[in-house]
Formats: structure tokens, C-alpha cells, sequence
């Protein structure tokens, strides 16, 4: 089953948490604290597989979750990092986050890797609390939350060139002729449902990669037909070779099929409507073939066209000739602008609270912040030092005093996720 696109919720490794311990030899009566720090979580690693050629083995894992690091232990004991979760995708799979629809990171060669989602960092034990002012700390963390977000897989085939065109003007065929590859071929449209590869090997050794891609129709990108889930196929190819049946076997018009793909490419993307062009006239053996040829070059003067009949298998080396030498002299673009991609995005130093505070019709008091709530999941609140140490950081942020801006009165209710507090002077 060819899989091209899937979404997936990943979560990475909670930190292990820390310990809270102190020695207990007979002959050392200070001993101090000795609780040891909790281990990172598990990262989650997207990385290239170049065996694979779909993202099935992903399209039915609804989430991918990471290992929680290990809980440190007394005796200065540390907990180990929990092993990373490696995700393997194919060649040309681009990651986009569902949220902000940013791209994450586009995987491409062999070897390519991308830490998707980080583990959350261990929980300290006591003896990191440890100072001068307070020797023996009775409290220590629980570990960090793991990143999680939700994340679109995309597939874009690797190819040289990709064959783009109507249904049935036989580009199933051209790739069948000239590679090993085996794609199905009959006498009716949209027999191609998904892409097909191909290696083009020329007698002087040199090679390329060519894609036949599904037949397009009007309306293609705004999703009529196949088009529109494959075109973006198409967006790694360093050449288009359009296809065009110049015999106009089935009734139709070279000229206005070739306007009606032009338009759904432009439709689609701007890069791929900016990449380099060669129109491929099939089926030249037909008796209107050369006619239609000639309307076709006065309509479009300075077009670059090589004449083929797939059927006769004439003008076959030529025509992978020209492509070979094209592609000696195309340099490969970045399929992405830089604004699309999340390492591109500016984060500029806002004076805003990290928090909001609202409140309920009930008169109970809402705080929302990711600094406070990060706070409040790696806070033990059944050590009563870990309790005075979360309400003294949100004092120094400034939440009590906002509070009491806002009119909140002793004794009424502040909800932090599913946490209730007691407002106190």
C-alpha cells in the first residue's frame, strides 16, 4: 500500500524524578542530603531509512510515545537517560507541525536524522538544592514533561524528472520503455493511482531518476481528480516533462490540455510552476500528429519540444538523452521558503507576563502559563519544602500581587490546570 501523507501525535520521555534522601552512617552524624538527579527522557528521532518507500508503517500508530528517564536514587545515585525513540520514514518525507503549520524538517539523503520532540530533562534531587543557608533541603523535583505535539508526515517522491499530463498520453508507458520499472498500463484513465519509479541508465554510464505521476484534469489542484493529492510529488523534481498526446488520440486538443495542467501547476505551488520545462510530444506516429505539432510550436514559440512515439519506440535516446544533459546543468532548488520553516521563525523578547489569569463564573480564579504549569508537574507537593518553594516562585513572578490587582480576596479559589489553591494574603 503506497502511504504518502499521516498525522501522528508524538510525545516525547517525561525526566525521571529526583530523590529525596540523606546518609545514614553510624559514625558520620551531619551526613547531609545524598538524593541523586533523575535521568533526561527519551528524545524522539526522526530519521531516513532509504529501504523504505511509504509511510505505512506509520499511517496506523495513532501516537508515538518515549520512556520516562529513571528516578534518581539515594547514595548520590543518578538515573540513567532513557533511550530515544527512533522513527523511521523514506527519502524526500517532509514533518509539519499540525499546530502552527511550520515546517519542522525536511528529510531527504540517507543518514538524515531530526529530534522531533525532546525529552524532558530529570528532576533534581535534594542534595542539588543543597547551599550554604540550607545544608539539608528536604525536597526534590519530579521530572521535566516530555515536548509532545502533533505532526503531518509528508511524502515527496526523489526525482530527477517527473512526468506530468492528462490521463492516457502515456507516460506509464515512456517510464516502462526506458527503466526497469513495471507500472500498470491500460486503455483507460487514471490506471496510475500512485507514483511510480523508475532509474534511467544512459550507455555513457550516466543515470537519473524519473516519476511517473498520476494523470491530471482540470480543477486538479482544488482537489478534482488525483492531482491534487500528487502534485506535490512533482515539487522535488528538478525537471517537468510534460507529456502531451500531439495525435490528440481521444478527441482532445494538444494546445488546451497543455493550458489546463499549465494552469493547475501554477494553481499548486509557485516553485513548481518556476522549474525547468520540456514538453514531450507522444504519439508522433498518428496521422494528425505533425498538424497538431506545428499549432502547438506557433502557440507556444521557444517551448522546448522532443518528439517520441512510445508505441514505435522512436525518439526514445533522444529524448533521454536531452533530459541527461539537462539535468547536468540544473542545480537543485530548496523546495521550501525559508519563512515556512519553523528554524526561520524570529522570537522577539515581548515584556508580557508569562501567564494569564482570568476567572470562572464561579469566582474561582484561573492561571494559565507554560512556566507555572511546567512548575506545578515537577513540584511534590507532599514536601512541605517543595510547597513553600512553588508558592515563593509565584510570588517572585508576580502572580499574588496580580491577584490581589484583580480584586481576588483570601479564601477564594485558584485553579492551575487541575489544581486547586486557597488565596492568602
Amino acid at each position: 500500500m503506497f502511504v504518502d501523507e499521516c498525522i501522528i501525535k508524538v510525545i516525547a520521555g517525561k525526566g525521571g524524578d529526583g530523590c529525596t534522601s540523606f546518609r545514614r552512617e553510624k559514625y558520620i552524624p551531619f551526613g547531609g542530603p545524598n538524593g541523586g538527579n533523575g535521568g533526561k527522557g527519551a528524545d524522539i528521532v526522526f530519521t531516513v531509512d532509504k529501504g523504505l518507500k511509504t509511510l505505512v508503517d506509520l499511517k496506523y500508530r495513532k501516537q508515538i510515545k518515549g520512556d520516562k528517564g529513571v528516578n534518581g536514587k539515594g547514595s548520590d545515585m543518578h538515573g540513567a537517560k532513557a533511550p530515544d525513540v527512533i522513527v523511521k520514514v523514506p527519502e524526500g518525507t517532509t514533518l509539519i507541525d499540525q499546530d502552527t503549520g511550520l515546517i519542522i524538517c525536511d528529510l531527504v539523503h540517507e543518514g538524515d536524522k531530526f529530534i522531533v520532540c525532546h525529552g524532558g530533562r530529570g528532576g533534581r534531587g535534594n542534595k542539588a538544592f543543597a547551599t550554604q543557608q540550607v545544608p539539608a533541603p528536604k525536597m526534590s523535583e519530579f521530572g521535566e514533561p516530555g515536548e509532545e505535539r502533533i505532526v503531518k508526515c509528508e511524502l515527496k517522491v526523489l526525482a530527477d524528472v517527473g512526468l506530468v499530463g492528462m490521463p492516457s498520453v502515456g507516460k506509464s508507458t515512456i517510464l516502462s520503455l526506458i527503466s526497469a520499472a513495471s507500472p500498470k498500463i491500460a486503455a483507460y484513465h487514471f490506471t496510475t493511482l500512485t507514483p511510480n519509479l523508475g532509474v534511467v541508465k544512459l550507455k555513457d554510464q550516466r543515470s537519473f531518476v524519473m516519476a511517473d505521476l498520476p494523470g491530471l484534469i482540470e480543477g486538479a489542484a482544488e482537489g478534482a481528480g488525483l492531482g491534487e493529492r500528487f502534485l506535490k510529488h512533482a515539487m522535488r523534481t528538478k525537471i517537468i516533462g510534460h507529456v502531451i498526446d500531439m495525435g490528440a488520440f481521444e478527441g482532445r486538443n494538444p494546445i488546451d490540455d497543455y493550458k489546463a495542467i499549465r494552469k493547475e501547476i501554477e494553481s499548486y505551488n509557485d516553485n513548481l510552476a518556476n522549474k525547468l520545462e520540456i514538453i514531450i510530444a507522444n504519439k508522433m506516429d498518428l496521422p494528425d500528429a505533425q498538424d497538431n505539432l506545428k499549432k502547438f510550436k506557433k502557440e507556444f514559440p521557444g517551448k522546448e519540444v522532443i518528439e517520441i512515439s512510445a508505441m514505435n519506440q522512436t525518439g526514445i535516446d533522444e529524448m533521454i538523452t536531452k533530459l541527461a544533459d539537462l539535468l547536468d546543468k540544473v542545480e537543485e532548488t530548496p523546495i521550501y521558503k525559508a519563512e515556512e520553516q519553523e528554524s526561520h521563525v524570529l522570537f522577539k523578547f515581548k515584556e508580557e507576563k508569562p501567564y494569564t489569569i482570568t476567572r470562572k463564573d464561579n469566582g474561582a480564579w484561573v492561571i494559565h502559563g507554560e512556566e507555572i504549569e511546567k512548575l506545578l508537574k515537577m513540584t511534590k507537593f507532599y514536601e512541605d519544602d517543595s510547597t513553600a518553594r512553588f508558592a515563593r516562585k509565584l510570588r517572585g513572578m508576580g502572580v499574588d500581587d496580580e491577584l490581589e490587582k484583580m480584586g481576588a480576596k483570601p479564601g477564594d479559589d485558584v485553579e492551575i490546570l487541575d489544581f486547586v489553591f486557597t488565596f492568602k494574603e
